[in-house]
């Protein structure tokens, strides 16, 4: 099933999840609908807040990223309860978009590497060391996991000239080629 995309304004985008305590909440079918959600939507990440469940879960599959990377070319991944404990002093920038922020660009000064704590969709337990660009994408998912958007990460200047793009989003004005959940 293919989910429809929360729109930045949304309430859920701003929540912080918890933990999931109850990992009957996260079936084979959510995180095969949330994989099918973000394929249809051409993401390459999809965090639940982003489908509307406040759950501290997010999925990944950066194959499309290969020809830049080609180490990604088979990182598919499930990130259940992930916590990233620690970040590079070192940051790089980098373009990014947003399924929840459609048609909007920005660079994005991010820490090179990371470390994080996760279960997969069997349950096992991960400590992980990540960079380049998989850390970014985490990253920006792990974003929304406490609330956040990529253009929170802007510089001011960036941020006030968006501000009316960001304002008419909210108001149901923007275009996307992929289903979506405007702001009530």
């Amino acid at each position: 099933m293919v989910y429809p995309i929360y729109i930045c304004g949304s309430p859920v985008l701003r929540q912080v999840t918890e933990d999931i305590a109850d990992r009957s909440l996260v079936t084979p079918e959510l995180i095969a609908d949330m994989f099918e959600t973000m394929y249809a939507s051409n993401g390459v990440g999809l965090a639940a807040p982003q489908i509307g469940k406040n759950l501290r879960l997010f999925v990944v599959d950066a194959a499309s990223q290969a020809e830049e990377e080609p180490a990604l070319a088979d990182f598919k991944r499930t990130f259940i309860n992930p916590h990233i404990y620690e970040w590079s002093e070192e940051e790089v920038d980098s373009i990014e978009g947003c399924l929840s922020i459609p048609g909007i660009h920005e660079t994005v000064w991010r820490p090179e590497r990371i470390r994080i704590r996760y279960f997969d969709e069997q349950g096992m337990g991960h400590d992980e060391e990540f960079d380049g660009k998989v850390a970014r994408i985490i990253q920006h998912e792990y974003d929304h996991l406490e609330g956040k958007i990529f253009t929170d990460r802007i510089s001011p200047l960036r941020k006030a000239l968006l501000r009316s793009k960001l304002t008419a989003m909210t108001k149901g004005k923007y275009s996307a080629d992929y289903k979506t959940r405007a702001v009530k």
